[in-house]
């Protein structure tokens, strides 16, 4: 049974032990000579990290496309399982895998690629400080995406 993923200890010892292996997987980006160049490495690896936590990851502590779609709706961005699948393919660079892990992530939100995916993370970054300004009625979610 699934009990054990609701019992909130279990649950916060998953998720630490996530962020051990995402810390560790830091560690490596910091001392990658790709990335020597980049400015405020480390602080920007931070708040990667945190981002990358914010997704609903599976046990693999990976985002597969459930995870991907539950973040975009979160921020208010629904999106077609076509439009999900797409993202990711960009972000890990084809459709042979289906769950986006924080080694890809890291590429994407570093890399020079414009992954749809990584513009909407820094918009919403960006769009955290001016909070919303027009608190209008929430838009309406399409029926079209589902099966």
């Amino acid at each position: 049974g699934c009990w054990f993923l609701t019992g909130g200890k279990a649950y916060g010892f998953l998720k630490s032990q996530q962020e051990d292996k995402l810390s560790s997987i830091n560690e490596a980006f910091l001392s990658d000579p790709q990335y020597a160049e980049e400015e405020d490495l480390a602080s920007k690896l931070e708040m990667f990290k945190k981002k990358y936590m914010e997704f609903d990851l599976n046990d693999k502590g990976e985002i597969d496309i459930m995870g991907l779609k539950r973040m975009l709706e979160k921020l208010g961005l629904a999106k077609t399982h076509l439009e999900l699948k797409k993202m990711m393919s960009e972000v890990v660079g084809g459709t042979s895998k289906d769950t986006i892990s924080y080694n890809d992530f890291l590429d994407m939100m570093l890399g020079k690629r414009n992954a749809i995916l990584k513009l909407i993370l820094m918009f919403e970054g960006m769009g955290k400080e001016q909070e919303q300004k027009d608190a209008g009625p929430p838009s309406r979610k399409t029926f079209s995406d589902l099966p």
